[in-house]
This record gives structure tokens, C-alpha cells and sequence, in this order.
């Protein structure tokens, strides 16, 4: 395996993206809007990243 930063990331993705959603509903819940959207905007941007990525190697 490659432990490069980008492949760790891609195998580790599902769990990634779990917990920014994990600290943006926290943050939802300690009255901080705006900083939940920014981490879900991350956590959108990550989504995007990889399916354009999959959709190029199939």
C-alpha cells in the first residue's frame, strides 16, 4: 500500500467524511451554524472529488 497522504485519504474516505459530519452536527449543536457549513462544505468538496476520480477510471 501507498502511504501517501492522498491514498490514505481516498481508503479512508468513508470514515473521513463520517467524522467531519460527526463535528459539524456538534457544532450544530453548540449554536455555531456557519462553522458547520464550512466542514460540510469540506466534507462536500471531498464527496465531489472522489466521484469525478471514479467516474474517470470506469
Amino acid at each position: 500500500m501507498d502511504d501517501t497522504v492522498g491514498a490514505l485519504a481516498q481508503l479512508y474516505l468513508g470514515n473521513i467524511l463520517y467524522a467531519i459530519e460527526l463535528a459539524a452536527t456538534s457544532l450544530e449543536h453548540e449554536g455555531k451554524p456557519d462553522h458547520a457549513a464550512y466542514y460540510r462544505g469540506i466534507a462536500r468538496k471531498l464527496a465531489e472529488a472522489h466521484g469525478r476520480e471514479k467516474a474517470a477510471d470506469g
